[in-house]
């Protein structure tokens, strides 16, 4: 059976649609759920490992509380010699030790202190410092028999309900919260003799407030737990100080320590678990975030659904389309095909006006466009060849006059020897010389010296011209000779100088050039004695070298400076000044300051 081009468009537009539509959503869907893992996890493993260097810093500053006693010498001396020595005197320094350690922090809810020599014990809860205590059997508290028989400076007791030490802080039921608690010993440094130890209860507040920022309250979920599984904290209070034995973190202990995250499934939990161990001295604790897939997937399947719907939609107008259109293809196709085939036989024209109105029609208006576009560009390629040919004639020519120039001044020098022209001889040297410098254009970088000496050059031909007229002094410190500068940056203000600063009354001209290190710059300082300039002129002057402007009658002759200027920012990348200024005893001023260094990969090696 003969199928028509209507049955044909539509179905194989329907095939073109569904199959690569399908295909594109289920990959997108697939990549897309594949990236947002691995964005979610290297985010939040980033975010947990700042949140965790905080905590340990923070945690690290209340274990490092007590080492402010140390520095209390009569607090110290109470500590050596116990409290019966001088009740009333050394009362009062452990009472002032308590009071400023407890008001360091908002959110140390208890402290004790246990002095070894006489078995002295005071708390201080809610600043409520207690009597003198006796403390006989103070071994029977675990952390401060751990204390002792080891060599840690601080113990961290897990969370757990605020319990008041020897009996001596009266805490009431309403008010006995989750505390997490530092147990320090006291010894004499550096005998290591036992002095005694000082506990600190703190709330969770602080630690809340720095985790909070690393989850999604009751979408996410966030733990900690130190080397026994102990949760510090967990975003589910209720597990807070509990042991933690769910698989999930068993897993999580076994992991590779380079690992940032895994994935996990069962009825309670199914989702991606990212974890990062904390570092020294806390080692064995943990950091752990759960992120459920519904979460993670979210924004994915979302863009799905909307793909699907889009498809849907297309895929109506696409068959509705494919009828209406279908009747009407045919001519016009058949006049589109003819007049291509007659392109790719080299003849670039059409031979119909117009194809309708239509979206067939358009196309027939874009194929004359693309004609006359490809005759265009054929056009313009034989231009651009002839162009180049031109480009290469005069970079040939280029090649050619300087060479001719340099034997014909030194054709014209061996005549002025044997002429005995000794002095005609030197200026042509001179003059070849600035030309060889300012015709090398495999140089853009040189010596300040060579710069230097390029302006000896000019100024001696001008001397020769002005003679008694014209006087200059040229002073360079000799560590600056060997800084390397940008080409062409002197002569053009000196060129300057006899544009516009002498006039032919002016009975003895005058022109400075100085060089000198300042620091890590290179100063440069041209002055003349010449007319200078008003200081409306001057103003325009300086306006024009900040500011792009377009090329005007005022601001002509500021040209070379301006050029001068750019050039000196491009290489030294913003770093460079150039300033000029009118001289109070006559003249006018131009200096240049750069860096000594010129930027990484703009010296020459």
């Amino acid at each position: 059976m003969k199928w028509g081009i209507r049955k044909k468009l539509i179905i194989f537009l329907m095939l073109a649609t569904v199959l690569p539509f399908g295909t594109s959503i289920a990959l997108s869907y697939y990549q897309t759920t594949k990236s947002l893992n691995n964005r979610f996890v290297s985010t939040n493993h980033e975010l947990i490992q700042k949140g965790e260097a905080e905590l340990s810093v923070y945690l690290q500053d209340v274990a490092q509380m007590s080492t402010v006693l140390y520095r209390y010498t009569p607090f110290m001396n109470v500590m050596r010699d116990g409290i019966s020595q001088d009740i009333a005197n050394n009362q009062e320094e452990v009472r002032r030790a308590l009071a400023y350690l407890f008001n360091s922090r908002p959110e140390i809810e208890q402290m004790h202190l246990y002095i070894d020599k006489g078995r002295d014990s005071y708390t201080n809860y809610h600043s409520r410092i207690s009597g003198r205590g006796k403390y006989e059997n103070v071994f029977s508290h675990p952390y401060y028999a751990r204390l002792k028989q080891s060599n840690q400076f601080s113990i961290i007791e897990p969370p757990h309900k605020i319990y008041s030490y020897n009996q001596m802080s009266v805490i009431p039921d309403s008010q006995k919260k989750y505390v997490l608690s530092f147990h320090t010993i006291l010894r004499d440094v550096p005998a290591k003799t036992l002095l005694g130890f000082l506990s600190i209860d703190i709330n969770l507040s602080k630690i809340r407030a720095i985790t909070e920022r690393l989850y999604t309250k009751n979408v996410e979920d966030l733990y900690i737990m130190d080397q026994n599984g102990v949760v510090i904290y967990s975003s589910n209070d209720k597990e807070i100080g509990q042991a933690n034995h769910e698989k999930w973190f068993e897993k999580v202990k076994v992991a590779p320590k380079e690992g940032k995250s895994l994935e996990w499934r069962d009825p309670n939990f199914s989702g991606v678990i990212v974890y990062d161990p904390f570092p020294a001295p806390y080692n064995g604790w943990y950091i752990v975030k759960r992120i459920p897939y519904d979460v993670l997937y979210e924004s994915a399947r979302e863009t799905a659904l909307m793909n699907i719907l889009i498809g849907i939609i297309t895929m109506v107008i696409v068959l509705v389309a494919t009828m209406s259109v279908s009747f009407k293809l045919t001519a016009p196709i058949k006049v589109l095909i003819d007049n291509m085939k007659k392109v790719e036989k080299g003849k670039f024209e059409a031979d119909f006006d117009s194809l309708g109105n239509d979206e067939i029609g358009m196309l027939g208006r874009h194929f004359k466009l693309m004609i006359a576009k490809i005759n265009e560009l054929i056009l313009r390629e034989y231009k651009l060849e002839i162009e180049n040919k031109a480009s290469q004639l005069r970079v040939l020519r280029s090649q050619i006059n300087p060479h001719f120039l340099y034997n014909a001044f030194q054709s014209i020098g061996t005549l002025a020897l044997k002429s005995n022209a000794v002095q005609v001889y030197s200026l042509l040297t001179k003059l070849s010389s600035m030309m060889r410098y300012s015709m090398n254009m495999k140089e853009d970088i040189v010596k300040l010296s060579a710069e230097v000496e390029h302006v000896k050059a000019y100024l001696l031909l001008q001397k020769q011209r002005f003679e008694e007229q014209l006087e200059f002094e040229v002073n360079v410190q000799k560590e600056a000779e060997t800084i390397f500068v940008p080409k062409m940056i002197l002569q053009p203000i000196v060129e300057n100088c006899f544009k516009h600063g002498f006039d032919q009354l002016l009975e003895q001209a005058f022109i400075q050039i100085t060089a000198m290190l300042q620091g890590e710059n290179v100063q440069i300082t041209v002055l003349d004695n010449g007319k200078g300039a008003g200081e409306e002129q001057l103003n325009l002057l300086k306006e024009h070298l900040m500011f792009d402007k377009p090329e005007t009658a005022s601001n002509r002759e500021a040209i070379g400076l301006k050029n001068i200027y750019d050039r000196l920012q491009i290489y030294y990348r913003n770093q460079a000044k150039l300033t000029v200024a009118a001289r109070e005893e006559g003249g006018f001023s131009v200096t240049i300051v750069v860096p000594k260094e010129m930027p990484k990969g703009v010296k020459p090696e």
